[in-house]
C-alpha cells in the first residue's frame, strides 16, 4: 500500500508479526490518553514513527523503529485506577512495557532502548541512544498530543 509516496507495505508485514502474538490484544482493555485504547495508541505511533522515518528518508532499522513502537506501552494495566498501586505512571510504565516484552516477544538491543527511553525527557536517565528510539520518542509526544488535545476539542 502507497500513501503519500510511502510504501506501507514493509510496515504492515512488521506489524503482523507483532499484533497477532502474546497478549497484544489485551490492551485493548485499556485507556491510554482520553478515550484512546493503548492497543490504538501503539499502532498510531508505529504509523507516525514509520511515516516520519520514511518522509526524512532517516536510514533506521525499520523492523526495530516498528517492533519497539508497537511495544512501547505494552504495560498492560489501568493506569488510572489508584487503587491498583500504579502510581506515578508516567515515571514507571515504560520498565513494566519492557519487563512484559521481555517476557513474550525476543527482542534485539534497539527495540529494548525504544521501550526504555520512549518518555524522554520525563525519564532522563533512560536516554535515547540510536535513531530508532528517537523516532519512537517523537512520534509517542505527537500521538499523545492529538490524542490529549481531542478531549478539549469543541
Amino acid at each position: 500500500m502507497i500513501r503519500n509516496g510511502i510504501d506501507y507495505k514493509p510496515f504492515y508485514a512488521i506489524m503482523r508479526e507483532v499484533v497477532p502474538k502474546a497478549r497484544y490484544r489485551e490492551m485493548k482493555q485499556y485507556i491510554s490518553h482520553s478515550d484512546i485504547t493503548v492497543y490504538r495508541h501503539c499502532l498510531k505511533v508505529a504509523y507516525t514513527a514509520y511515516t516520519l522515518a520514511m518522509k526524512w528518508q532517516i536510514p533506521c532499522d525499520v523492523r526495530a523503529l516498528v517492533r519497539g513502537a508497537l511495544l512501547h506501552d505494552y504495560y498492560l494495566y489501568d493506569w488510572h485506577d489508584p487503587n491498583k498501586g500504579f502510581r506515578w505512571h508516567g515515571f514507571k510504565h515504560h520498565r513494566f512495557a519492557l519487563a512484559n516484552a521481555e517476557r513474550d516477544f525476543f527482542l534485539t538491543k534497539r527495540e529494548r532502548n525504544i521501550i526504555r527511553s520512549h518518555m524522554f525527557p520525563l525519564t532522563f536517565w533512560a536516554l535515547p541512544r540510536c535513531r530508532e528510539a528517537w523516532l519512537v520518542t517523537l512520534a509517542d509526544k505527537i500521538v499523545a498530543t492529538q490524542e490529549t488535545a481531542k478531549k478539549y476539542r469543541t
